[in-house]
């Protein structure tokens, strides 16, 4: 059998299980924003995360949903999306340094670190949240005393106790179904 044509490693899996690895070690490795893994998976997450922060980059919905699908959990999408892509802003590409390590002591694998070329933790994104006013507690409260109390509720309070009886009596008979008779 030729190799021609055929992309990326096999890692040994199928291709739903070789998917489900590098979502989930992606998922790993934004919200620990460094993972050790074995050499090739480490190439593999690294590759596969920066096309995602490309995508986040762009923010609008359709980017946003295709992060949200290709990582495991909706809050490392978020992050991504949120939190460290304003900060990997300077950057266009290379956000991931690989770095081998030791070899794994039960089969001598070759092992690596992922982690962002950036340090995110001292980076802050440029916008700071504006403050906003609070509203005086006098307007808020006398919108509240104008919106309770209309003579179309109190005039139908004691009728809604009779037609939620009803209500459920008629959507049992439409069923067929009338409790335990």
């Amino acid at each position: 059998m030729h190799r021609h044509g055929y992309k990326g490693t096999k890692f040994g899996r199928q291709r739903d299980q070789r998917r489900a690895l590098l979502k989930s070690l992606a998922d790993s490795l934004i919200l620990r924003e460094s993972i050790e893994t074995t050499l090739p998976k480490a190439k593999a997450v690294a590759s596969y995360t920066e096309r995602l922060i490309t995508k986040a980059k762009v923010g609008d919905l359709h980017n946003r949903r295709q992060v949200i699908s290709a990582l495991a959990t909706l809050e490392a999408a978020h992050k991504l999306v949120d939190e460290l892509t304003p900060k990997l802003a300077a950057r266009n590409s290379g956000y991931f340094r690989v770095v081998r390590t030791t070899a794994r002591r039960g089969d001598n694998a070759q092992m690596a670190k992922v982690s962002f070329v950036d340090d995110l933790a001292k980076k802050a994104p440029n916008t700071e949240p504006k403050k906003t006013k609070k509203p005086v507690k006098a307007e808020v409260e006398t919108k509240a005393s104008e919106t309770t109390d209309t003579p179309a509720k109190t005039m139908g309070e004691g009728k809604q106790k009779i037609s939620d009886k009803t209500a459920v009596t008629q959507a049992a008979r439409r069923t067929g179904r009338r409790g335990n008779r």
